[in-house]
């Protein structure tokens, strides 16, 4: 049995911290390899322990906040972006409701099926009676 916690959107909402993740990353491991200033525990130890600070906090940040973006999506109702606050504005549920009937239809068309549920066949000989 799968269950994702974080689908993709919510993964495409937090980009935006995946990216300082890594560039905090990154200097803590090139700090730790090349040590430009040279190595004294107390001023490397220091900056490490700001460097480590920062990236937990972020890394718990993001988890969080991917929590909070998880459960409103399935709690709230979701606009398109830019949509919320316009009046008239059609939540997701429903364009995607929309478009899964239009898919539906189309398929029943492409299959030969008129979408009243007739053949297509049927009801072309039925209108060509010479």
């Amino acid at each position: 049995m799968e269950s994702e916690t974080f689908d993709r959107e919510t993964i495409l909402d937090l980009m935006v911290n995946f990216i300082p993740l890594g560039i905090i990353l990154f200097f803590i491991g090139t700090f730790a390899v090349f040590a430009p200033w040279g190595f004294d525990l107390m001023p490397s130890g220091q900056m490490f322990a700001i460097m480590g600070i920062m990236f937990v906090a972020l890394l718990v940040l993001t988890y969080l906040s991917a929590k909070a973006i998880a459960g409103d999506e399935k709690r709230a109702t979701v606009y398109a972006q830019g949509q919320a606050g316009l009046d008239g504005a059609t939540p997701l549920h429903e364009l995607e409701a929309d478009a899964e009937t239009d898919g539906a239809e189309t398929t029943r068309e492409a299959d030969g099926m008129a979408v009243d549920g007739s053949d297509r066949a049927d009801a072309d000989d039925s209108t060509n009676t010479e």
